[in-house]
């Protein structure tokens, strides 16, 4: 194998265009690909959804009248808890609205939850805030079978803005989220695929930030806020449903005068969004926005020694195409993708469409890179898969990104996203992004966090693969003695029948993962 590129040369690719601004990503406004690189900030990632409901927890009982919370949600259910003994979400933000903290929400409408979706959870948590004071709107500015897939929320402190935070990543506020890194599960479980059992186990990422970032979040909100368009198509039953809850006919406006927080600490943030092109268009995104997808594919290009992905879908050929690039250009590259074991809904309809598209897209990886593509997925110590729902790409320990937007067509050009990717004015190797590698990887692999096999990428598929052999050799024990201290397997999806592949593919692409309207997928490219 080529000898493996020194970090250094690679993080100051990164760190120069982050300083000197990229044309394509970097701009003054947040308009058109992307908000332009914000330095001085303190980035912590919450691994899992215990710490991330823990540490909002202490955030938002610190607030009084006068301060602020945001939040763009895709899921929010007023009854799950923020602990075990509570409380929930929804009395919580109430709570704080009636005391004159200033909670704004923007929680996609839904679907039907006869359809396995949170239409009434929202509805019902939009209901409970505003009775109190609070203006929770249900948005369904959307393309036709589209989502508002944003999952952010602010906390902003009217006297001492340098503790202001936001949490940007893949944790809704919902039932099954609020699972540790033992993976037990939440309590408040939802409905999954009988392989993940009755309570099924669940990692995801969110990230705290505090620093100037926060005020490149709060004016993606306050656009999608003060959209003039209708937030849905008006009917005698959308009406009713509307006054129930309370609904502001007119939400007041939201004022954006107050100064930015202050530097916090040594992360640089660019935030990225997808929005698409639609009609009426948003004012905010008259062209659409795909700076996630911009994004991913700059940084991919310049890919050295390693990407790591966690993904919940790794759909279509389309979304994968900068990473089969990469690897046909650089003989140097590993590339290792965690996924589930299962979809979520694995029947004999929603299987063959769940699996159609990763199926096709990781034989292409493989077709690009042959064996330095690895795929896993991860269970808990009672060898039950956990269903990974996390969303973040770490390249080559020093681009991360993390947030809503998973690497399919839907996210990256059809659905409403909001990414953040963070970068580290530390020496090469020794910031944010390898910290994270680190940390998620010593959860994975069973390793202390010290461990030297962490520190050395060109150990990496070698660590994996040995871990994923002994997790294999204790099933074929048939579960004899302990859990190994590692939790991955090889990930190798069963084949879709080719009579199934003539209606899935077509049904997936309409329905799972649709393209929305913009230049880089008319012409076939997402770079």
């Amino acid at each position: 194998m080529p000898s493996l590129p020194a970090l250094d040369d690679v993080t100051k690719w990164f760190l120069d265009r982050a300083e000197r601004g990229n044309p394509d990503t970097a701009i003054d406004s947040i308009l058109g690909a992307g908000a332009a690189w914000s330095a001085g900030n303190d980035v912590v990632p919450l691994v899992d959804g215990e710490a991330y409901f823990s540490r909002l927890l202490r955030e938002l009982l610190r607030l009084s009248a006068g301060d602020s919370v945001w939040f763009s949600e895709w899921e929010c259910d007023r009854d799950e808890l923020l602990t075990s003994q509570g409380p929930t979400i929804g009395d919580l933000l109430a709570t704080l609205a009636g005391q004159g903290v200033d909670v704004r929400g923007l929680v996609w409408r839904s679907r039907p939850q006869s359809m396995s979706f949170g239409e009434v959870g929202n509805l019902r948590l939009e209901a409970e805030i505003n009775r109190r004071g609070g203006q929770v709107l249900l948005d369904q500015r959307v393309l036709p079978l589209g989502s508002h897939h944003q999952k952010y929320l602010i906390v902003l402190r009217q006297d001492r803005p340098q503790d202001s935070v936001a949490f940007v990543g893949g944790i809704d506020i919902c039932h099954a989220r609020r699972d540790s890194q033992r993976h037990q599960g939440d309590p408040q479980t939802k409905r999954m695929d009988r392989r993940y059992g009755p309570r099924a186990p669940w990692h995801d990422v969110q990230l705290a930030l505090r620093g100037p970032a926060i005020a490149q979040i709060a004016v993606s909100f306050r656009e999608r806020w003060s959209d003039p368009h209708r937030r849905g198509f008006p009917t005698p039953v959308r009406a009713t449903m509307a006054r129930l809850a309370c609904e502001p006919a007119a939400p007041t406006d939201i004022d954006m005068t107050t100064a930015p927080p202050p530097a916090a600490g040594t992360q640089l943030v660019q935030i990225l969004r997808t929005y698409p092109i639609r009609r009426p268009a948003y004012p905010f995104a008259k062209a659409g926005e795909f700076s996630v997808a911009r994004g991913l594919a700059k940084a991919i290009s310049q890919a050295q020694r390693l990407v790591y992905i966690e993904e919940q879908y790794l759909w279509s050929q389309l979304s994968v195409q900068p990473l089969t690039r990469r690897l046909r250009e650089c003989p140097t590259l590993q590339v290792i993708l965690l996924l589930p074991r299962w979809p979520s809904a694995n029947g004999p309809v929603t299987g063959p469409l769940a699996r159609v598209n990763q199926l096709s897209a990781l034989a292409e990886l493989r077709k690009a890179g042959g064996d330095r593509v690895s795929v896993y997925n991860l269970e808990n110590d009672d060898g039950h898969p956990t269903y990974v729902h996390a969303k973040v790409c770490i390249i080559d320990d020093t681009w991360a990104l993390v947030g809503s937007a998973n690497v399919n067509q839907r996210s990256l050009t059809h659905d409403s996203e909001l990414s953040c990717a963070v970068l580290d004015s530390a020496p090469a190797g020794a910031g944010f992004a390898r910290s994270l590698r680190e940390q998620l990887w010593s959860e994975h692999l069973g390793l202390a966090s010290d461990a030297p096999e962490l520190s050395d990428l060109g150990r990496a598929p070698e660590v994996w693969s040995r871990a994923a052999e002994e997790v294999a050799s204790w099933h074929a024990r048939r579960g004899a003695g302990p859990h190994p201290s590692a939790r991955v397997m090889r990930h190798s999806p069963r084949p879709v029948a080719a009579i199934n592949r003539l209606w899935a593919a077509p049904l997936a692409r309409a329905l799972y993962d649709p393209r929305g309207r913009s230049s880089e997928t008319r012409s076939g490219t997402l770079s």
